[in-house]
């Protein structure tokens, strides 16, 4: 019996690193923003909100995003020091430049202008579901960083902490929309 049980916590652990390895490849395909549509039907009323953001310009919002690579996630964490869940990173980059913006990922659902994927620019916010892609609910989110010909980037903060992600296999089913908080 102690074998067998031996044997099984083994296996056990085999599979748990497994999928640990897998969920963290970063060769991941990603997909041409040309080919992403929404299929999340948003499930709550979230007010539309204007964001004034001065005369700060998309590109230093960006610049100064992606100073804070690596910085550690918390949930519900709001500081480089304590680390960032993806609204809290969000908020402080915006907050640098003395521009407010919603605390929570939900409450970004209606700020600024929804413009499609493949129009999206630097400085755009994109708004994903939660790990659940039938939630109807926006629970994460991330500044564009560059749209290349449709290879869409985003910085965010994730498990891994402060990161720049693409378009994959795991944001597509979760893709909401993009809004636009910076004037044309």
């Amino acid at each position: 019996m102690k074998k067998f049980s031996f044997i099984a916590f083994l296996i056990s652990i085999f599979i748990l690193t497994g999928c640990s390895v897998s969920r963290k490849t970063t060769n991941v395909e990603t997909t041409k923003s040309s080919d992403i549509r929404s299929t999340v039907h948003i499930k709550n009323s979230v007010p539309s909100r204007k964001i004034d953001t001065k005369n700060v310009a998309p590109n230093q919002v960006v610049d100064f995003a992606e100073t804070l690579m690596g910085i550690k996630y918390k949930y519900g964490g709001e500081s480089t020091k304590g680390g960032f869940d993806c609204s809290g990173l969000v908020n402080y980059v915006f907050a640098h430049f003395n521009i407010s913006v919603p605390r929570v990922s939900v409450s970004f659902t209606n700020v600024g202008t929804e413009i499609p994927i493949k129009k999206c620019r630097p400085g755009d916010i994109i708004l994903f579901t939660g790990t659940n892609a039938n939630s109807g609910v926006v629970g994460h989110l991330g500044i564009i960083t560059e749209n290349n010909n449709g290879d869409v980037q985003f910085i965010h903060a994730s498990e891994r902490g402060v990161i720049i992600s693409g378009m994959n296999s795991y944001f597509v089913p979760r893709f909401v929309k993009v809004n636009r908080v910076f004037p044309d």
